[in-house]
Parts: structure tokens; sequence; C-alpha cells
């Protein structure tokens, strides 16, 4: 598999920092500024860093991989900005994360849940999993409609689709929006957001 670059970080696939406005998306969290928060699947990490600046100091940023490289290239970029409180973890979402249950406050995936169509409930079980009470899982993913980009049709899901694989779970959707990401040439946009609260 071909090594590609995003801002001298080695990632598996593209990233989506060109097209997506991850301030952008994280303004749509409301954040108090103390939470624990995951990028999941953080790929090269851009999330996870703009995260950190959002937040406050007391926070703190765990950013999730599954492919090591990226990890390993994001470690050395948040040793070099002595950035403390972001925390690289290499792992899967839909196997086993290194953390103990109910540790972190919102979980964020951008362009991740589509790889999950085979283990999805392996996926979400995890993710609640090290979701605190009262916590947020966050899906931030492509509209089904052919977008001429992205992942093929037949992997994109609709909100309706992921709420039914999350309510499955007993996690509750919160919030709901379905004009976010890239301007397409119809004035739509590329992607939805769709929030889920664990009870």
């Amino acid at each position: 598999m071909s090594k590609k670059r995003s801002k001298g970080r080695r990632i598996r696939g593209c990233s989506s920092e060109s097209f997506i406005d991850a301030r952008e998306v994280l303004s749509r969290l409301n954040l108090k500024g103390d939470e624990v928060f995951m990028d999941a699947g953080c790929g090269d990490g851009h999330a996870a860093i703009h995260a950190q600046k959002m937040l406050g100091d007391d926070a703190v940023v765990y950013a999730l991989d599954s492919y090591q490289p990226s990890i390993e290239d994001l470690k050395r970029d948040v040793q070099r900005r002595g950035i403390s409180n972001i925390v690289p973890i290499h792992g899967d979402i839909a196997g086993e994360v290194d953390l103990e249950d109910e540790t972190v406050d919102v979980i964020l995936m951008i362009n991740v849940y589509h790889h999950f169509l085979e283990n999805t409930d392996e996926a979400i079980a995890e993710l609640k999993r090290i979701t605190k009470a009262g916590g947020r899982v966050a899906v931030m993913d492509y509209k089904k409609m052919d977008t001429g980009y992205g992942p093929p049709l037949k992997h994109k899901q609709s909100p309706g689709e992921v709420e039914e694989a999350f309510k499955r779970h007993g996690l509750k959707m919160v919030q709901l929006d379905t004009e976010v990401g890239e301007e397409l040439e119809d004035g739509t946009k590329s992607h939805y957001l769709i929030v889920f609260q664990k009870e």
C-alpha cells in the first residue's frame, strides 16, 4: 500500500482536511471546553489538533487510528509542538480500544463510519463502551448520493440507517445536521452530521 502524506504525516487513504473544515464541524458540537474528546479514525490528526485548540488546557484529546504510521507521525508532531494534552492511540474502533470503560465525553468520526459496513455492531459497541454516561458519539459521513468522489454509493448510509444501527445499542439520536461538508454543484452539502447520546 502506498504511503500518502498530509502535512508531513503518513496516512492511509485520503485526508479530509482539504475539503472538510474541522473547526466548523467541531463548532456544531457545542463543546464546553473541558471535555475528554476523541477524534476516532484520526488519520493525520488535523481534527484532533483543531479540537485541542478549541478546548481548554484541562481537556484531553485522544487521537485514535488503526494505521500505526499515522499514530507514530502524530506522536512526533505533538511532541515537537509541545502539546501535552493530545494522546495518540493505535487501535481499532471495531476491535478493542486501549481505554477504560466510560472514559470519553465526546467522540467524533469524520468520514470513518462507512468503513464499518461489515462490523457495524462491533464498532458501535466499542464506541459505546468507552463513552461516559451522558456522553455523545458524533458521526460525520457522506450523504447517500453519487457525489463523484468518496466511497462507492453502496458503502454510503443515510442518517436513518445510521440511527437504526445506533438505536440497536441503546444510543439516542440528539442532533442531525444535513448540510455540512463541501458545497456541491447543486448548492447542497456533501455530508451530514448525526450525534447520539449514551443514556
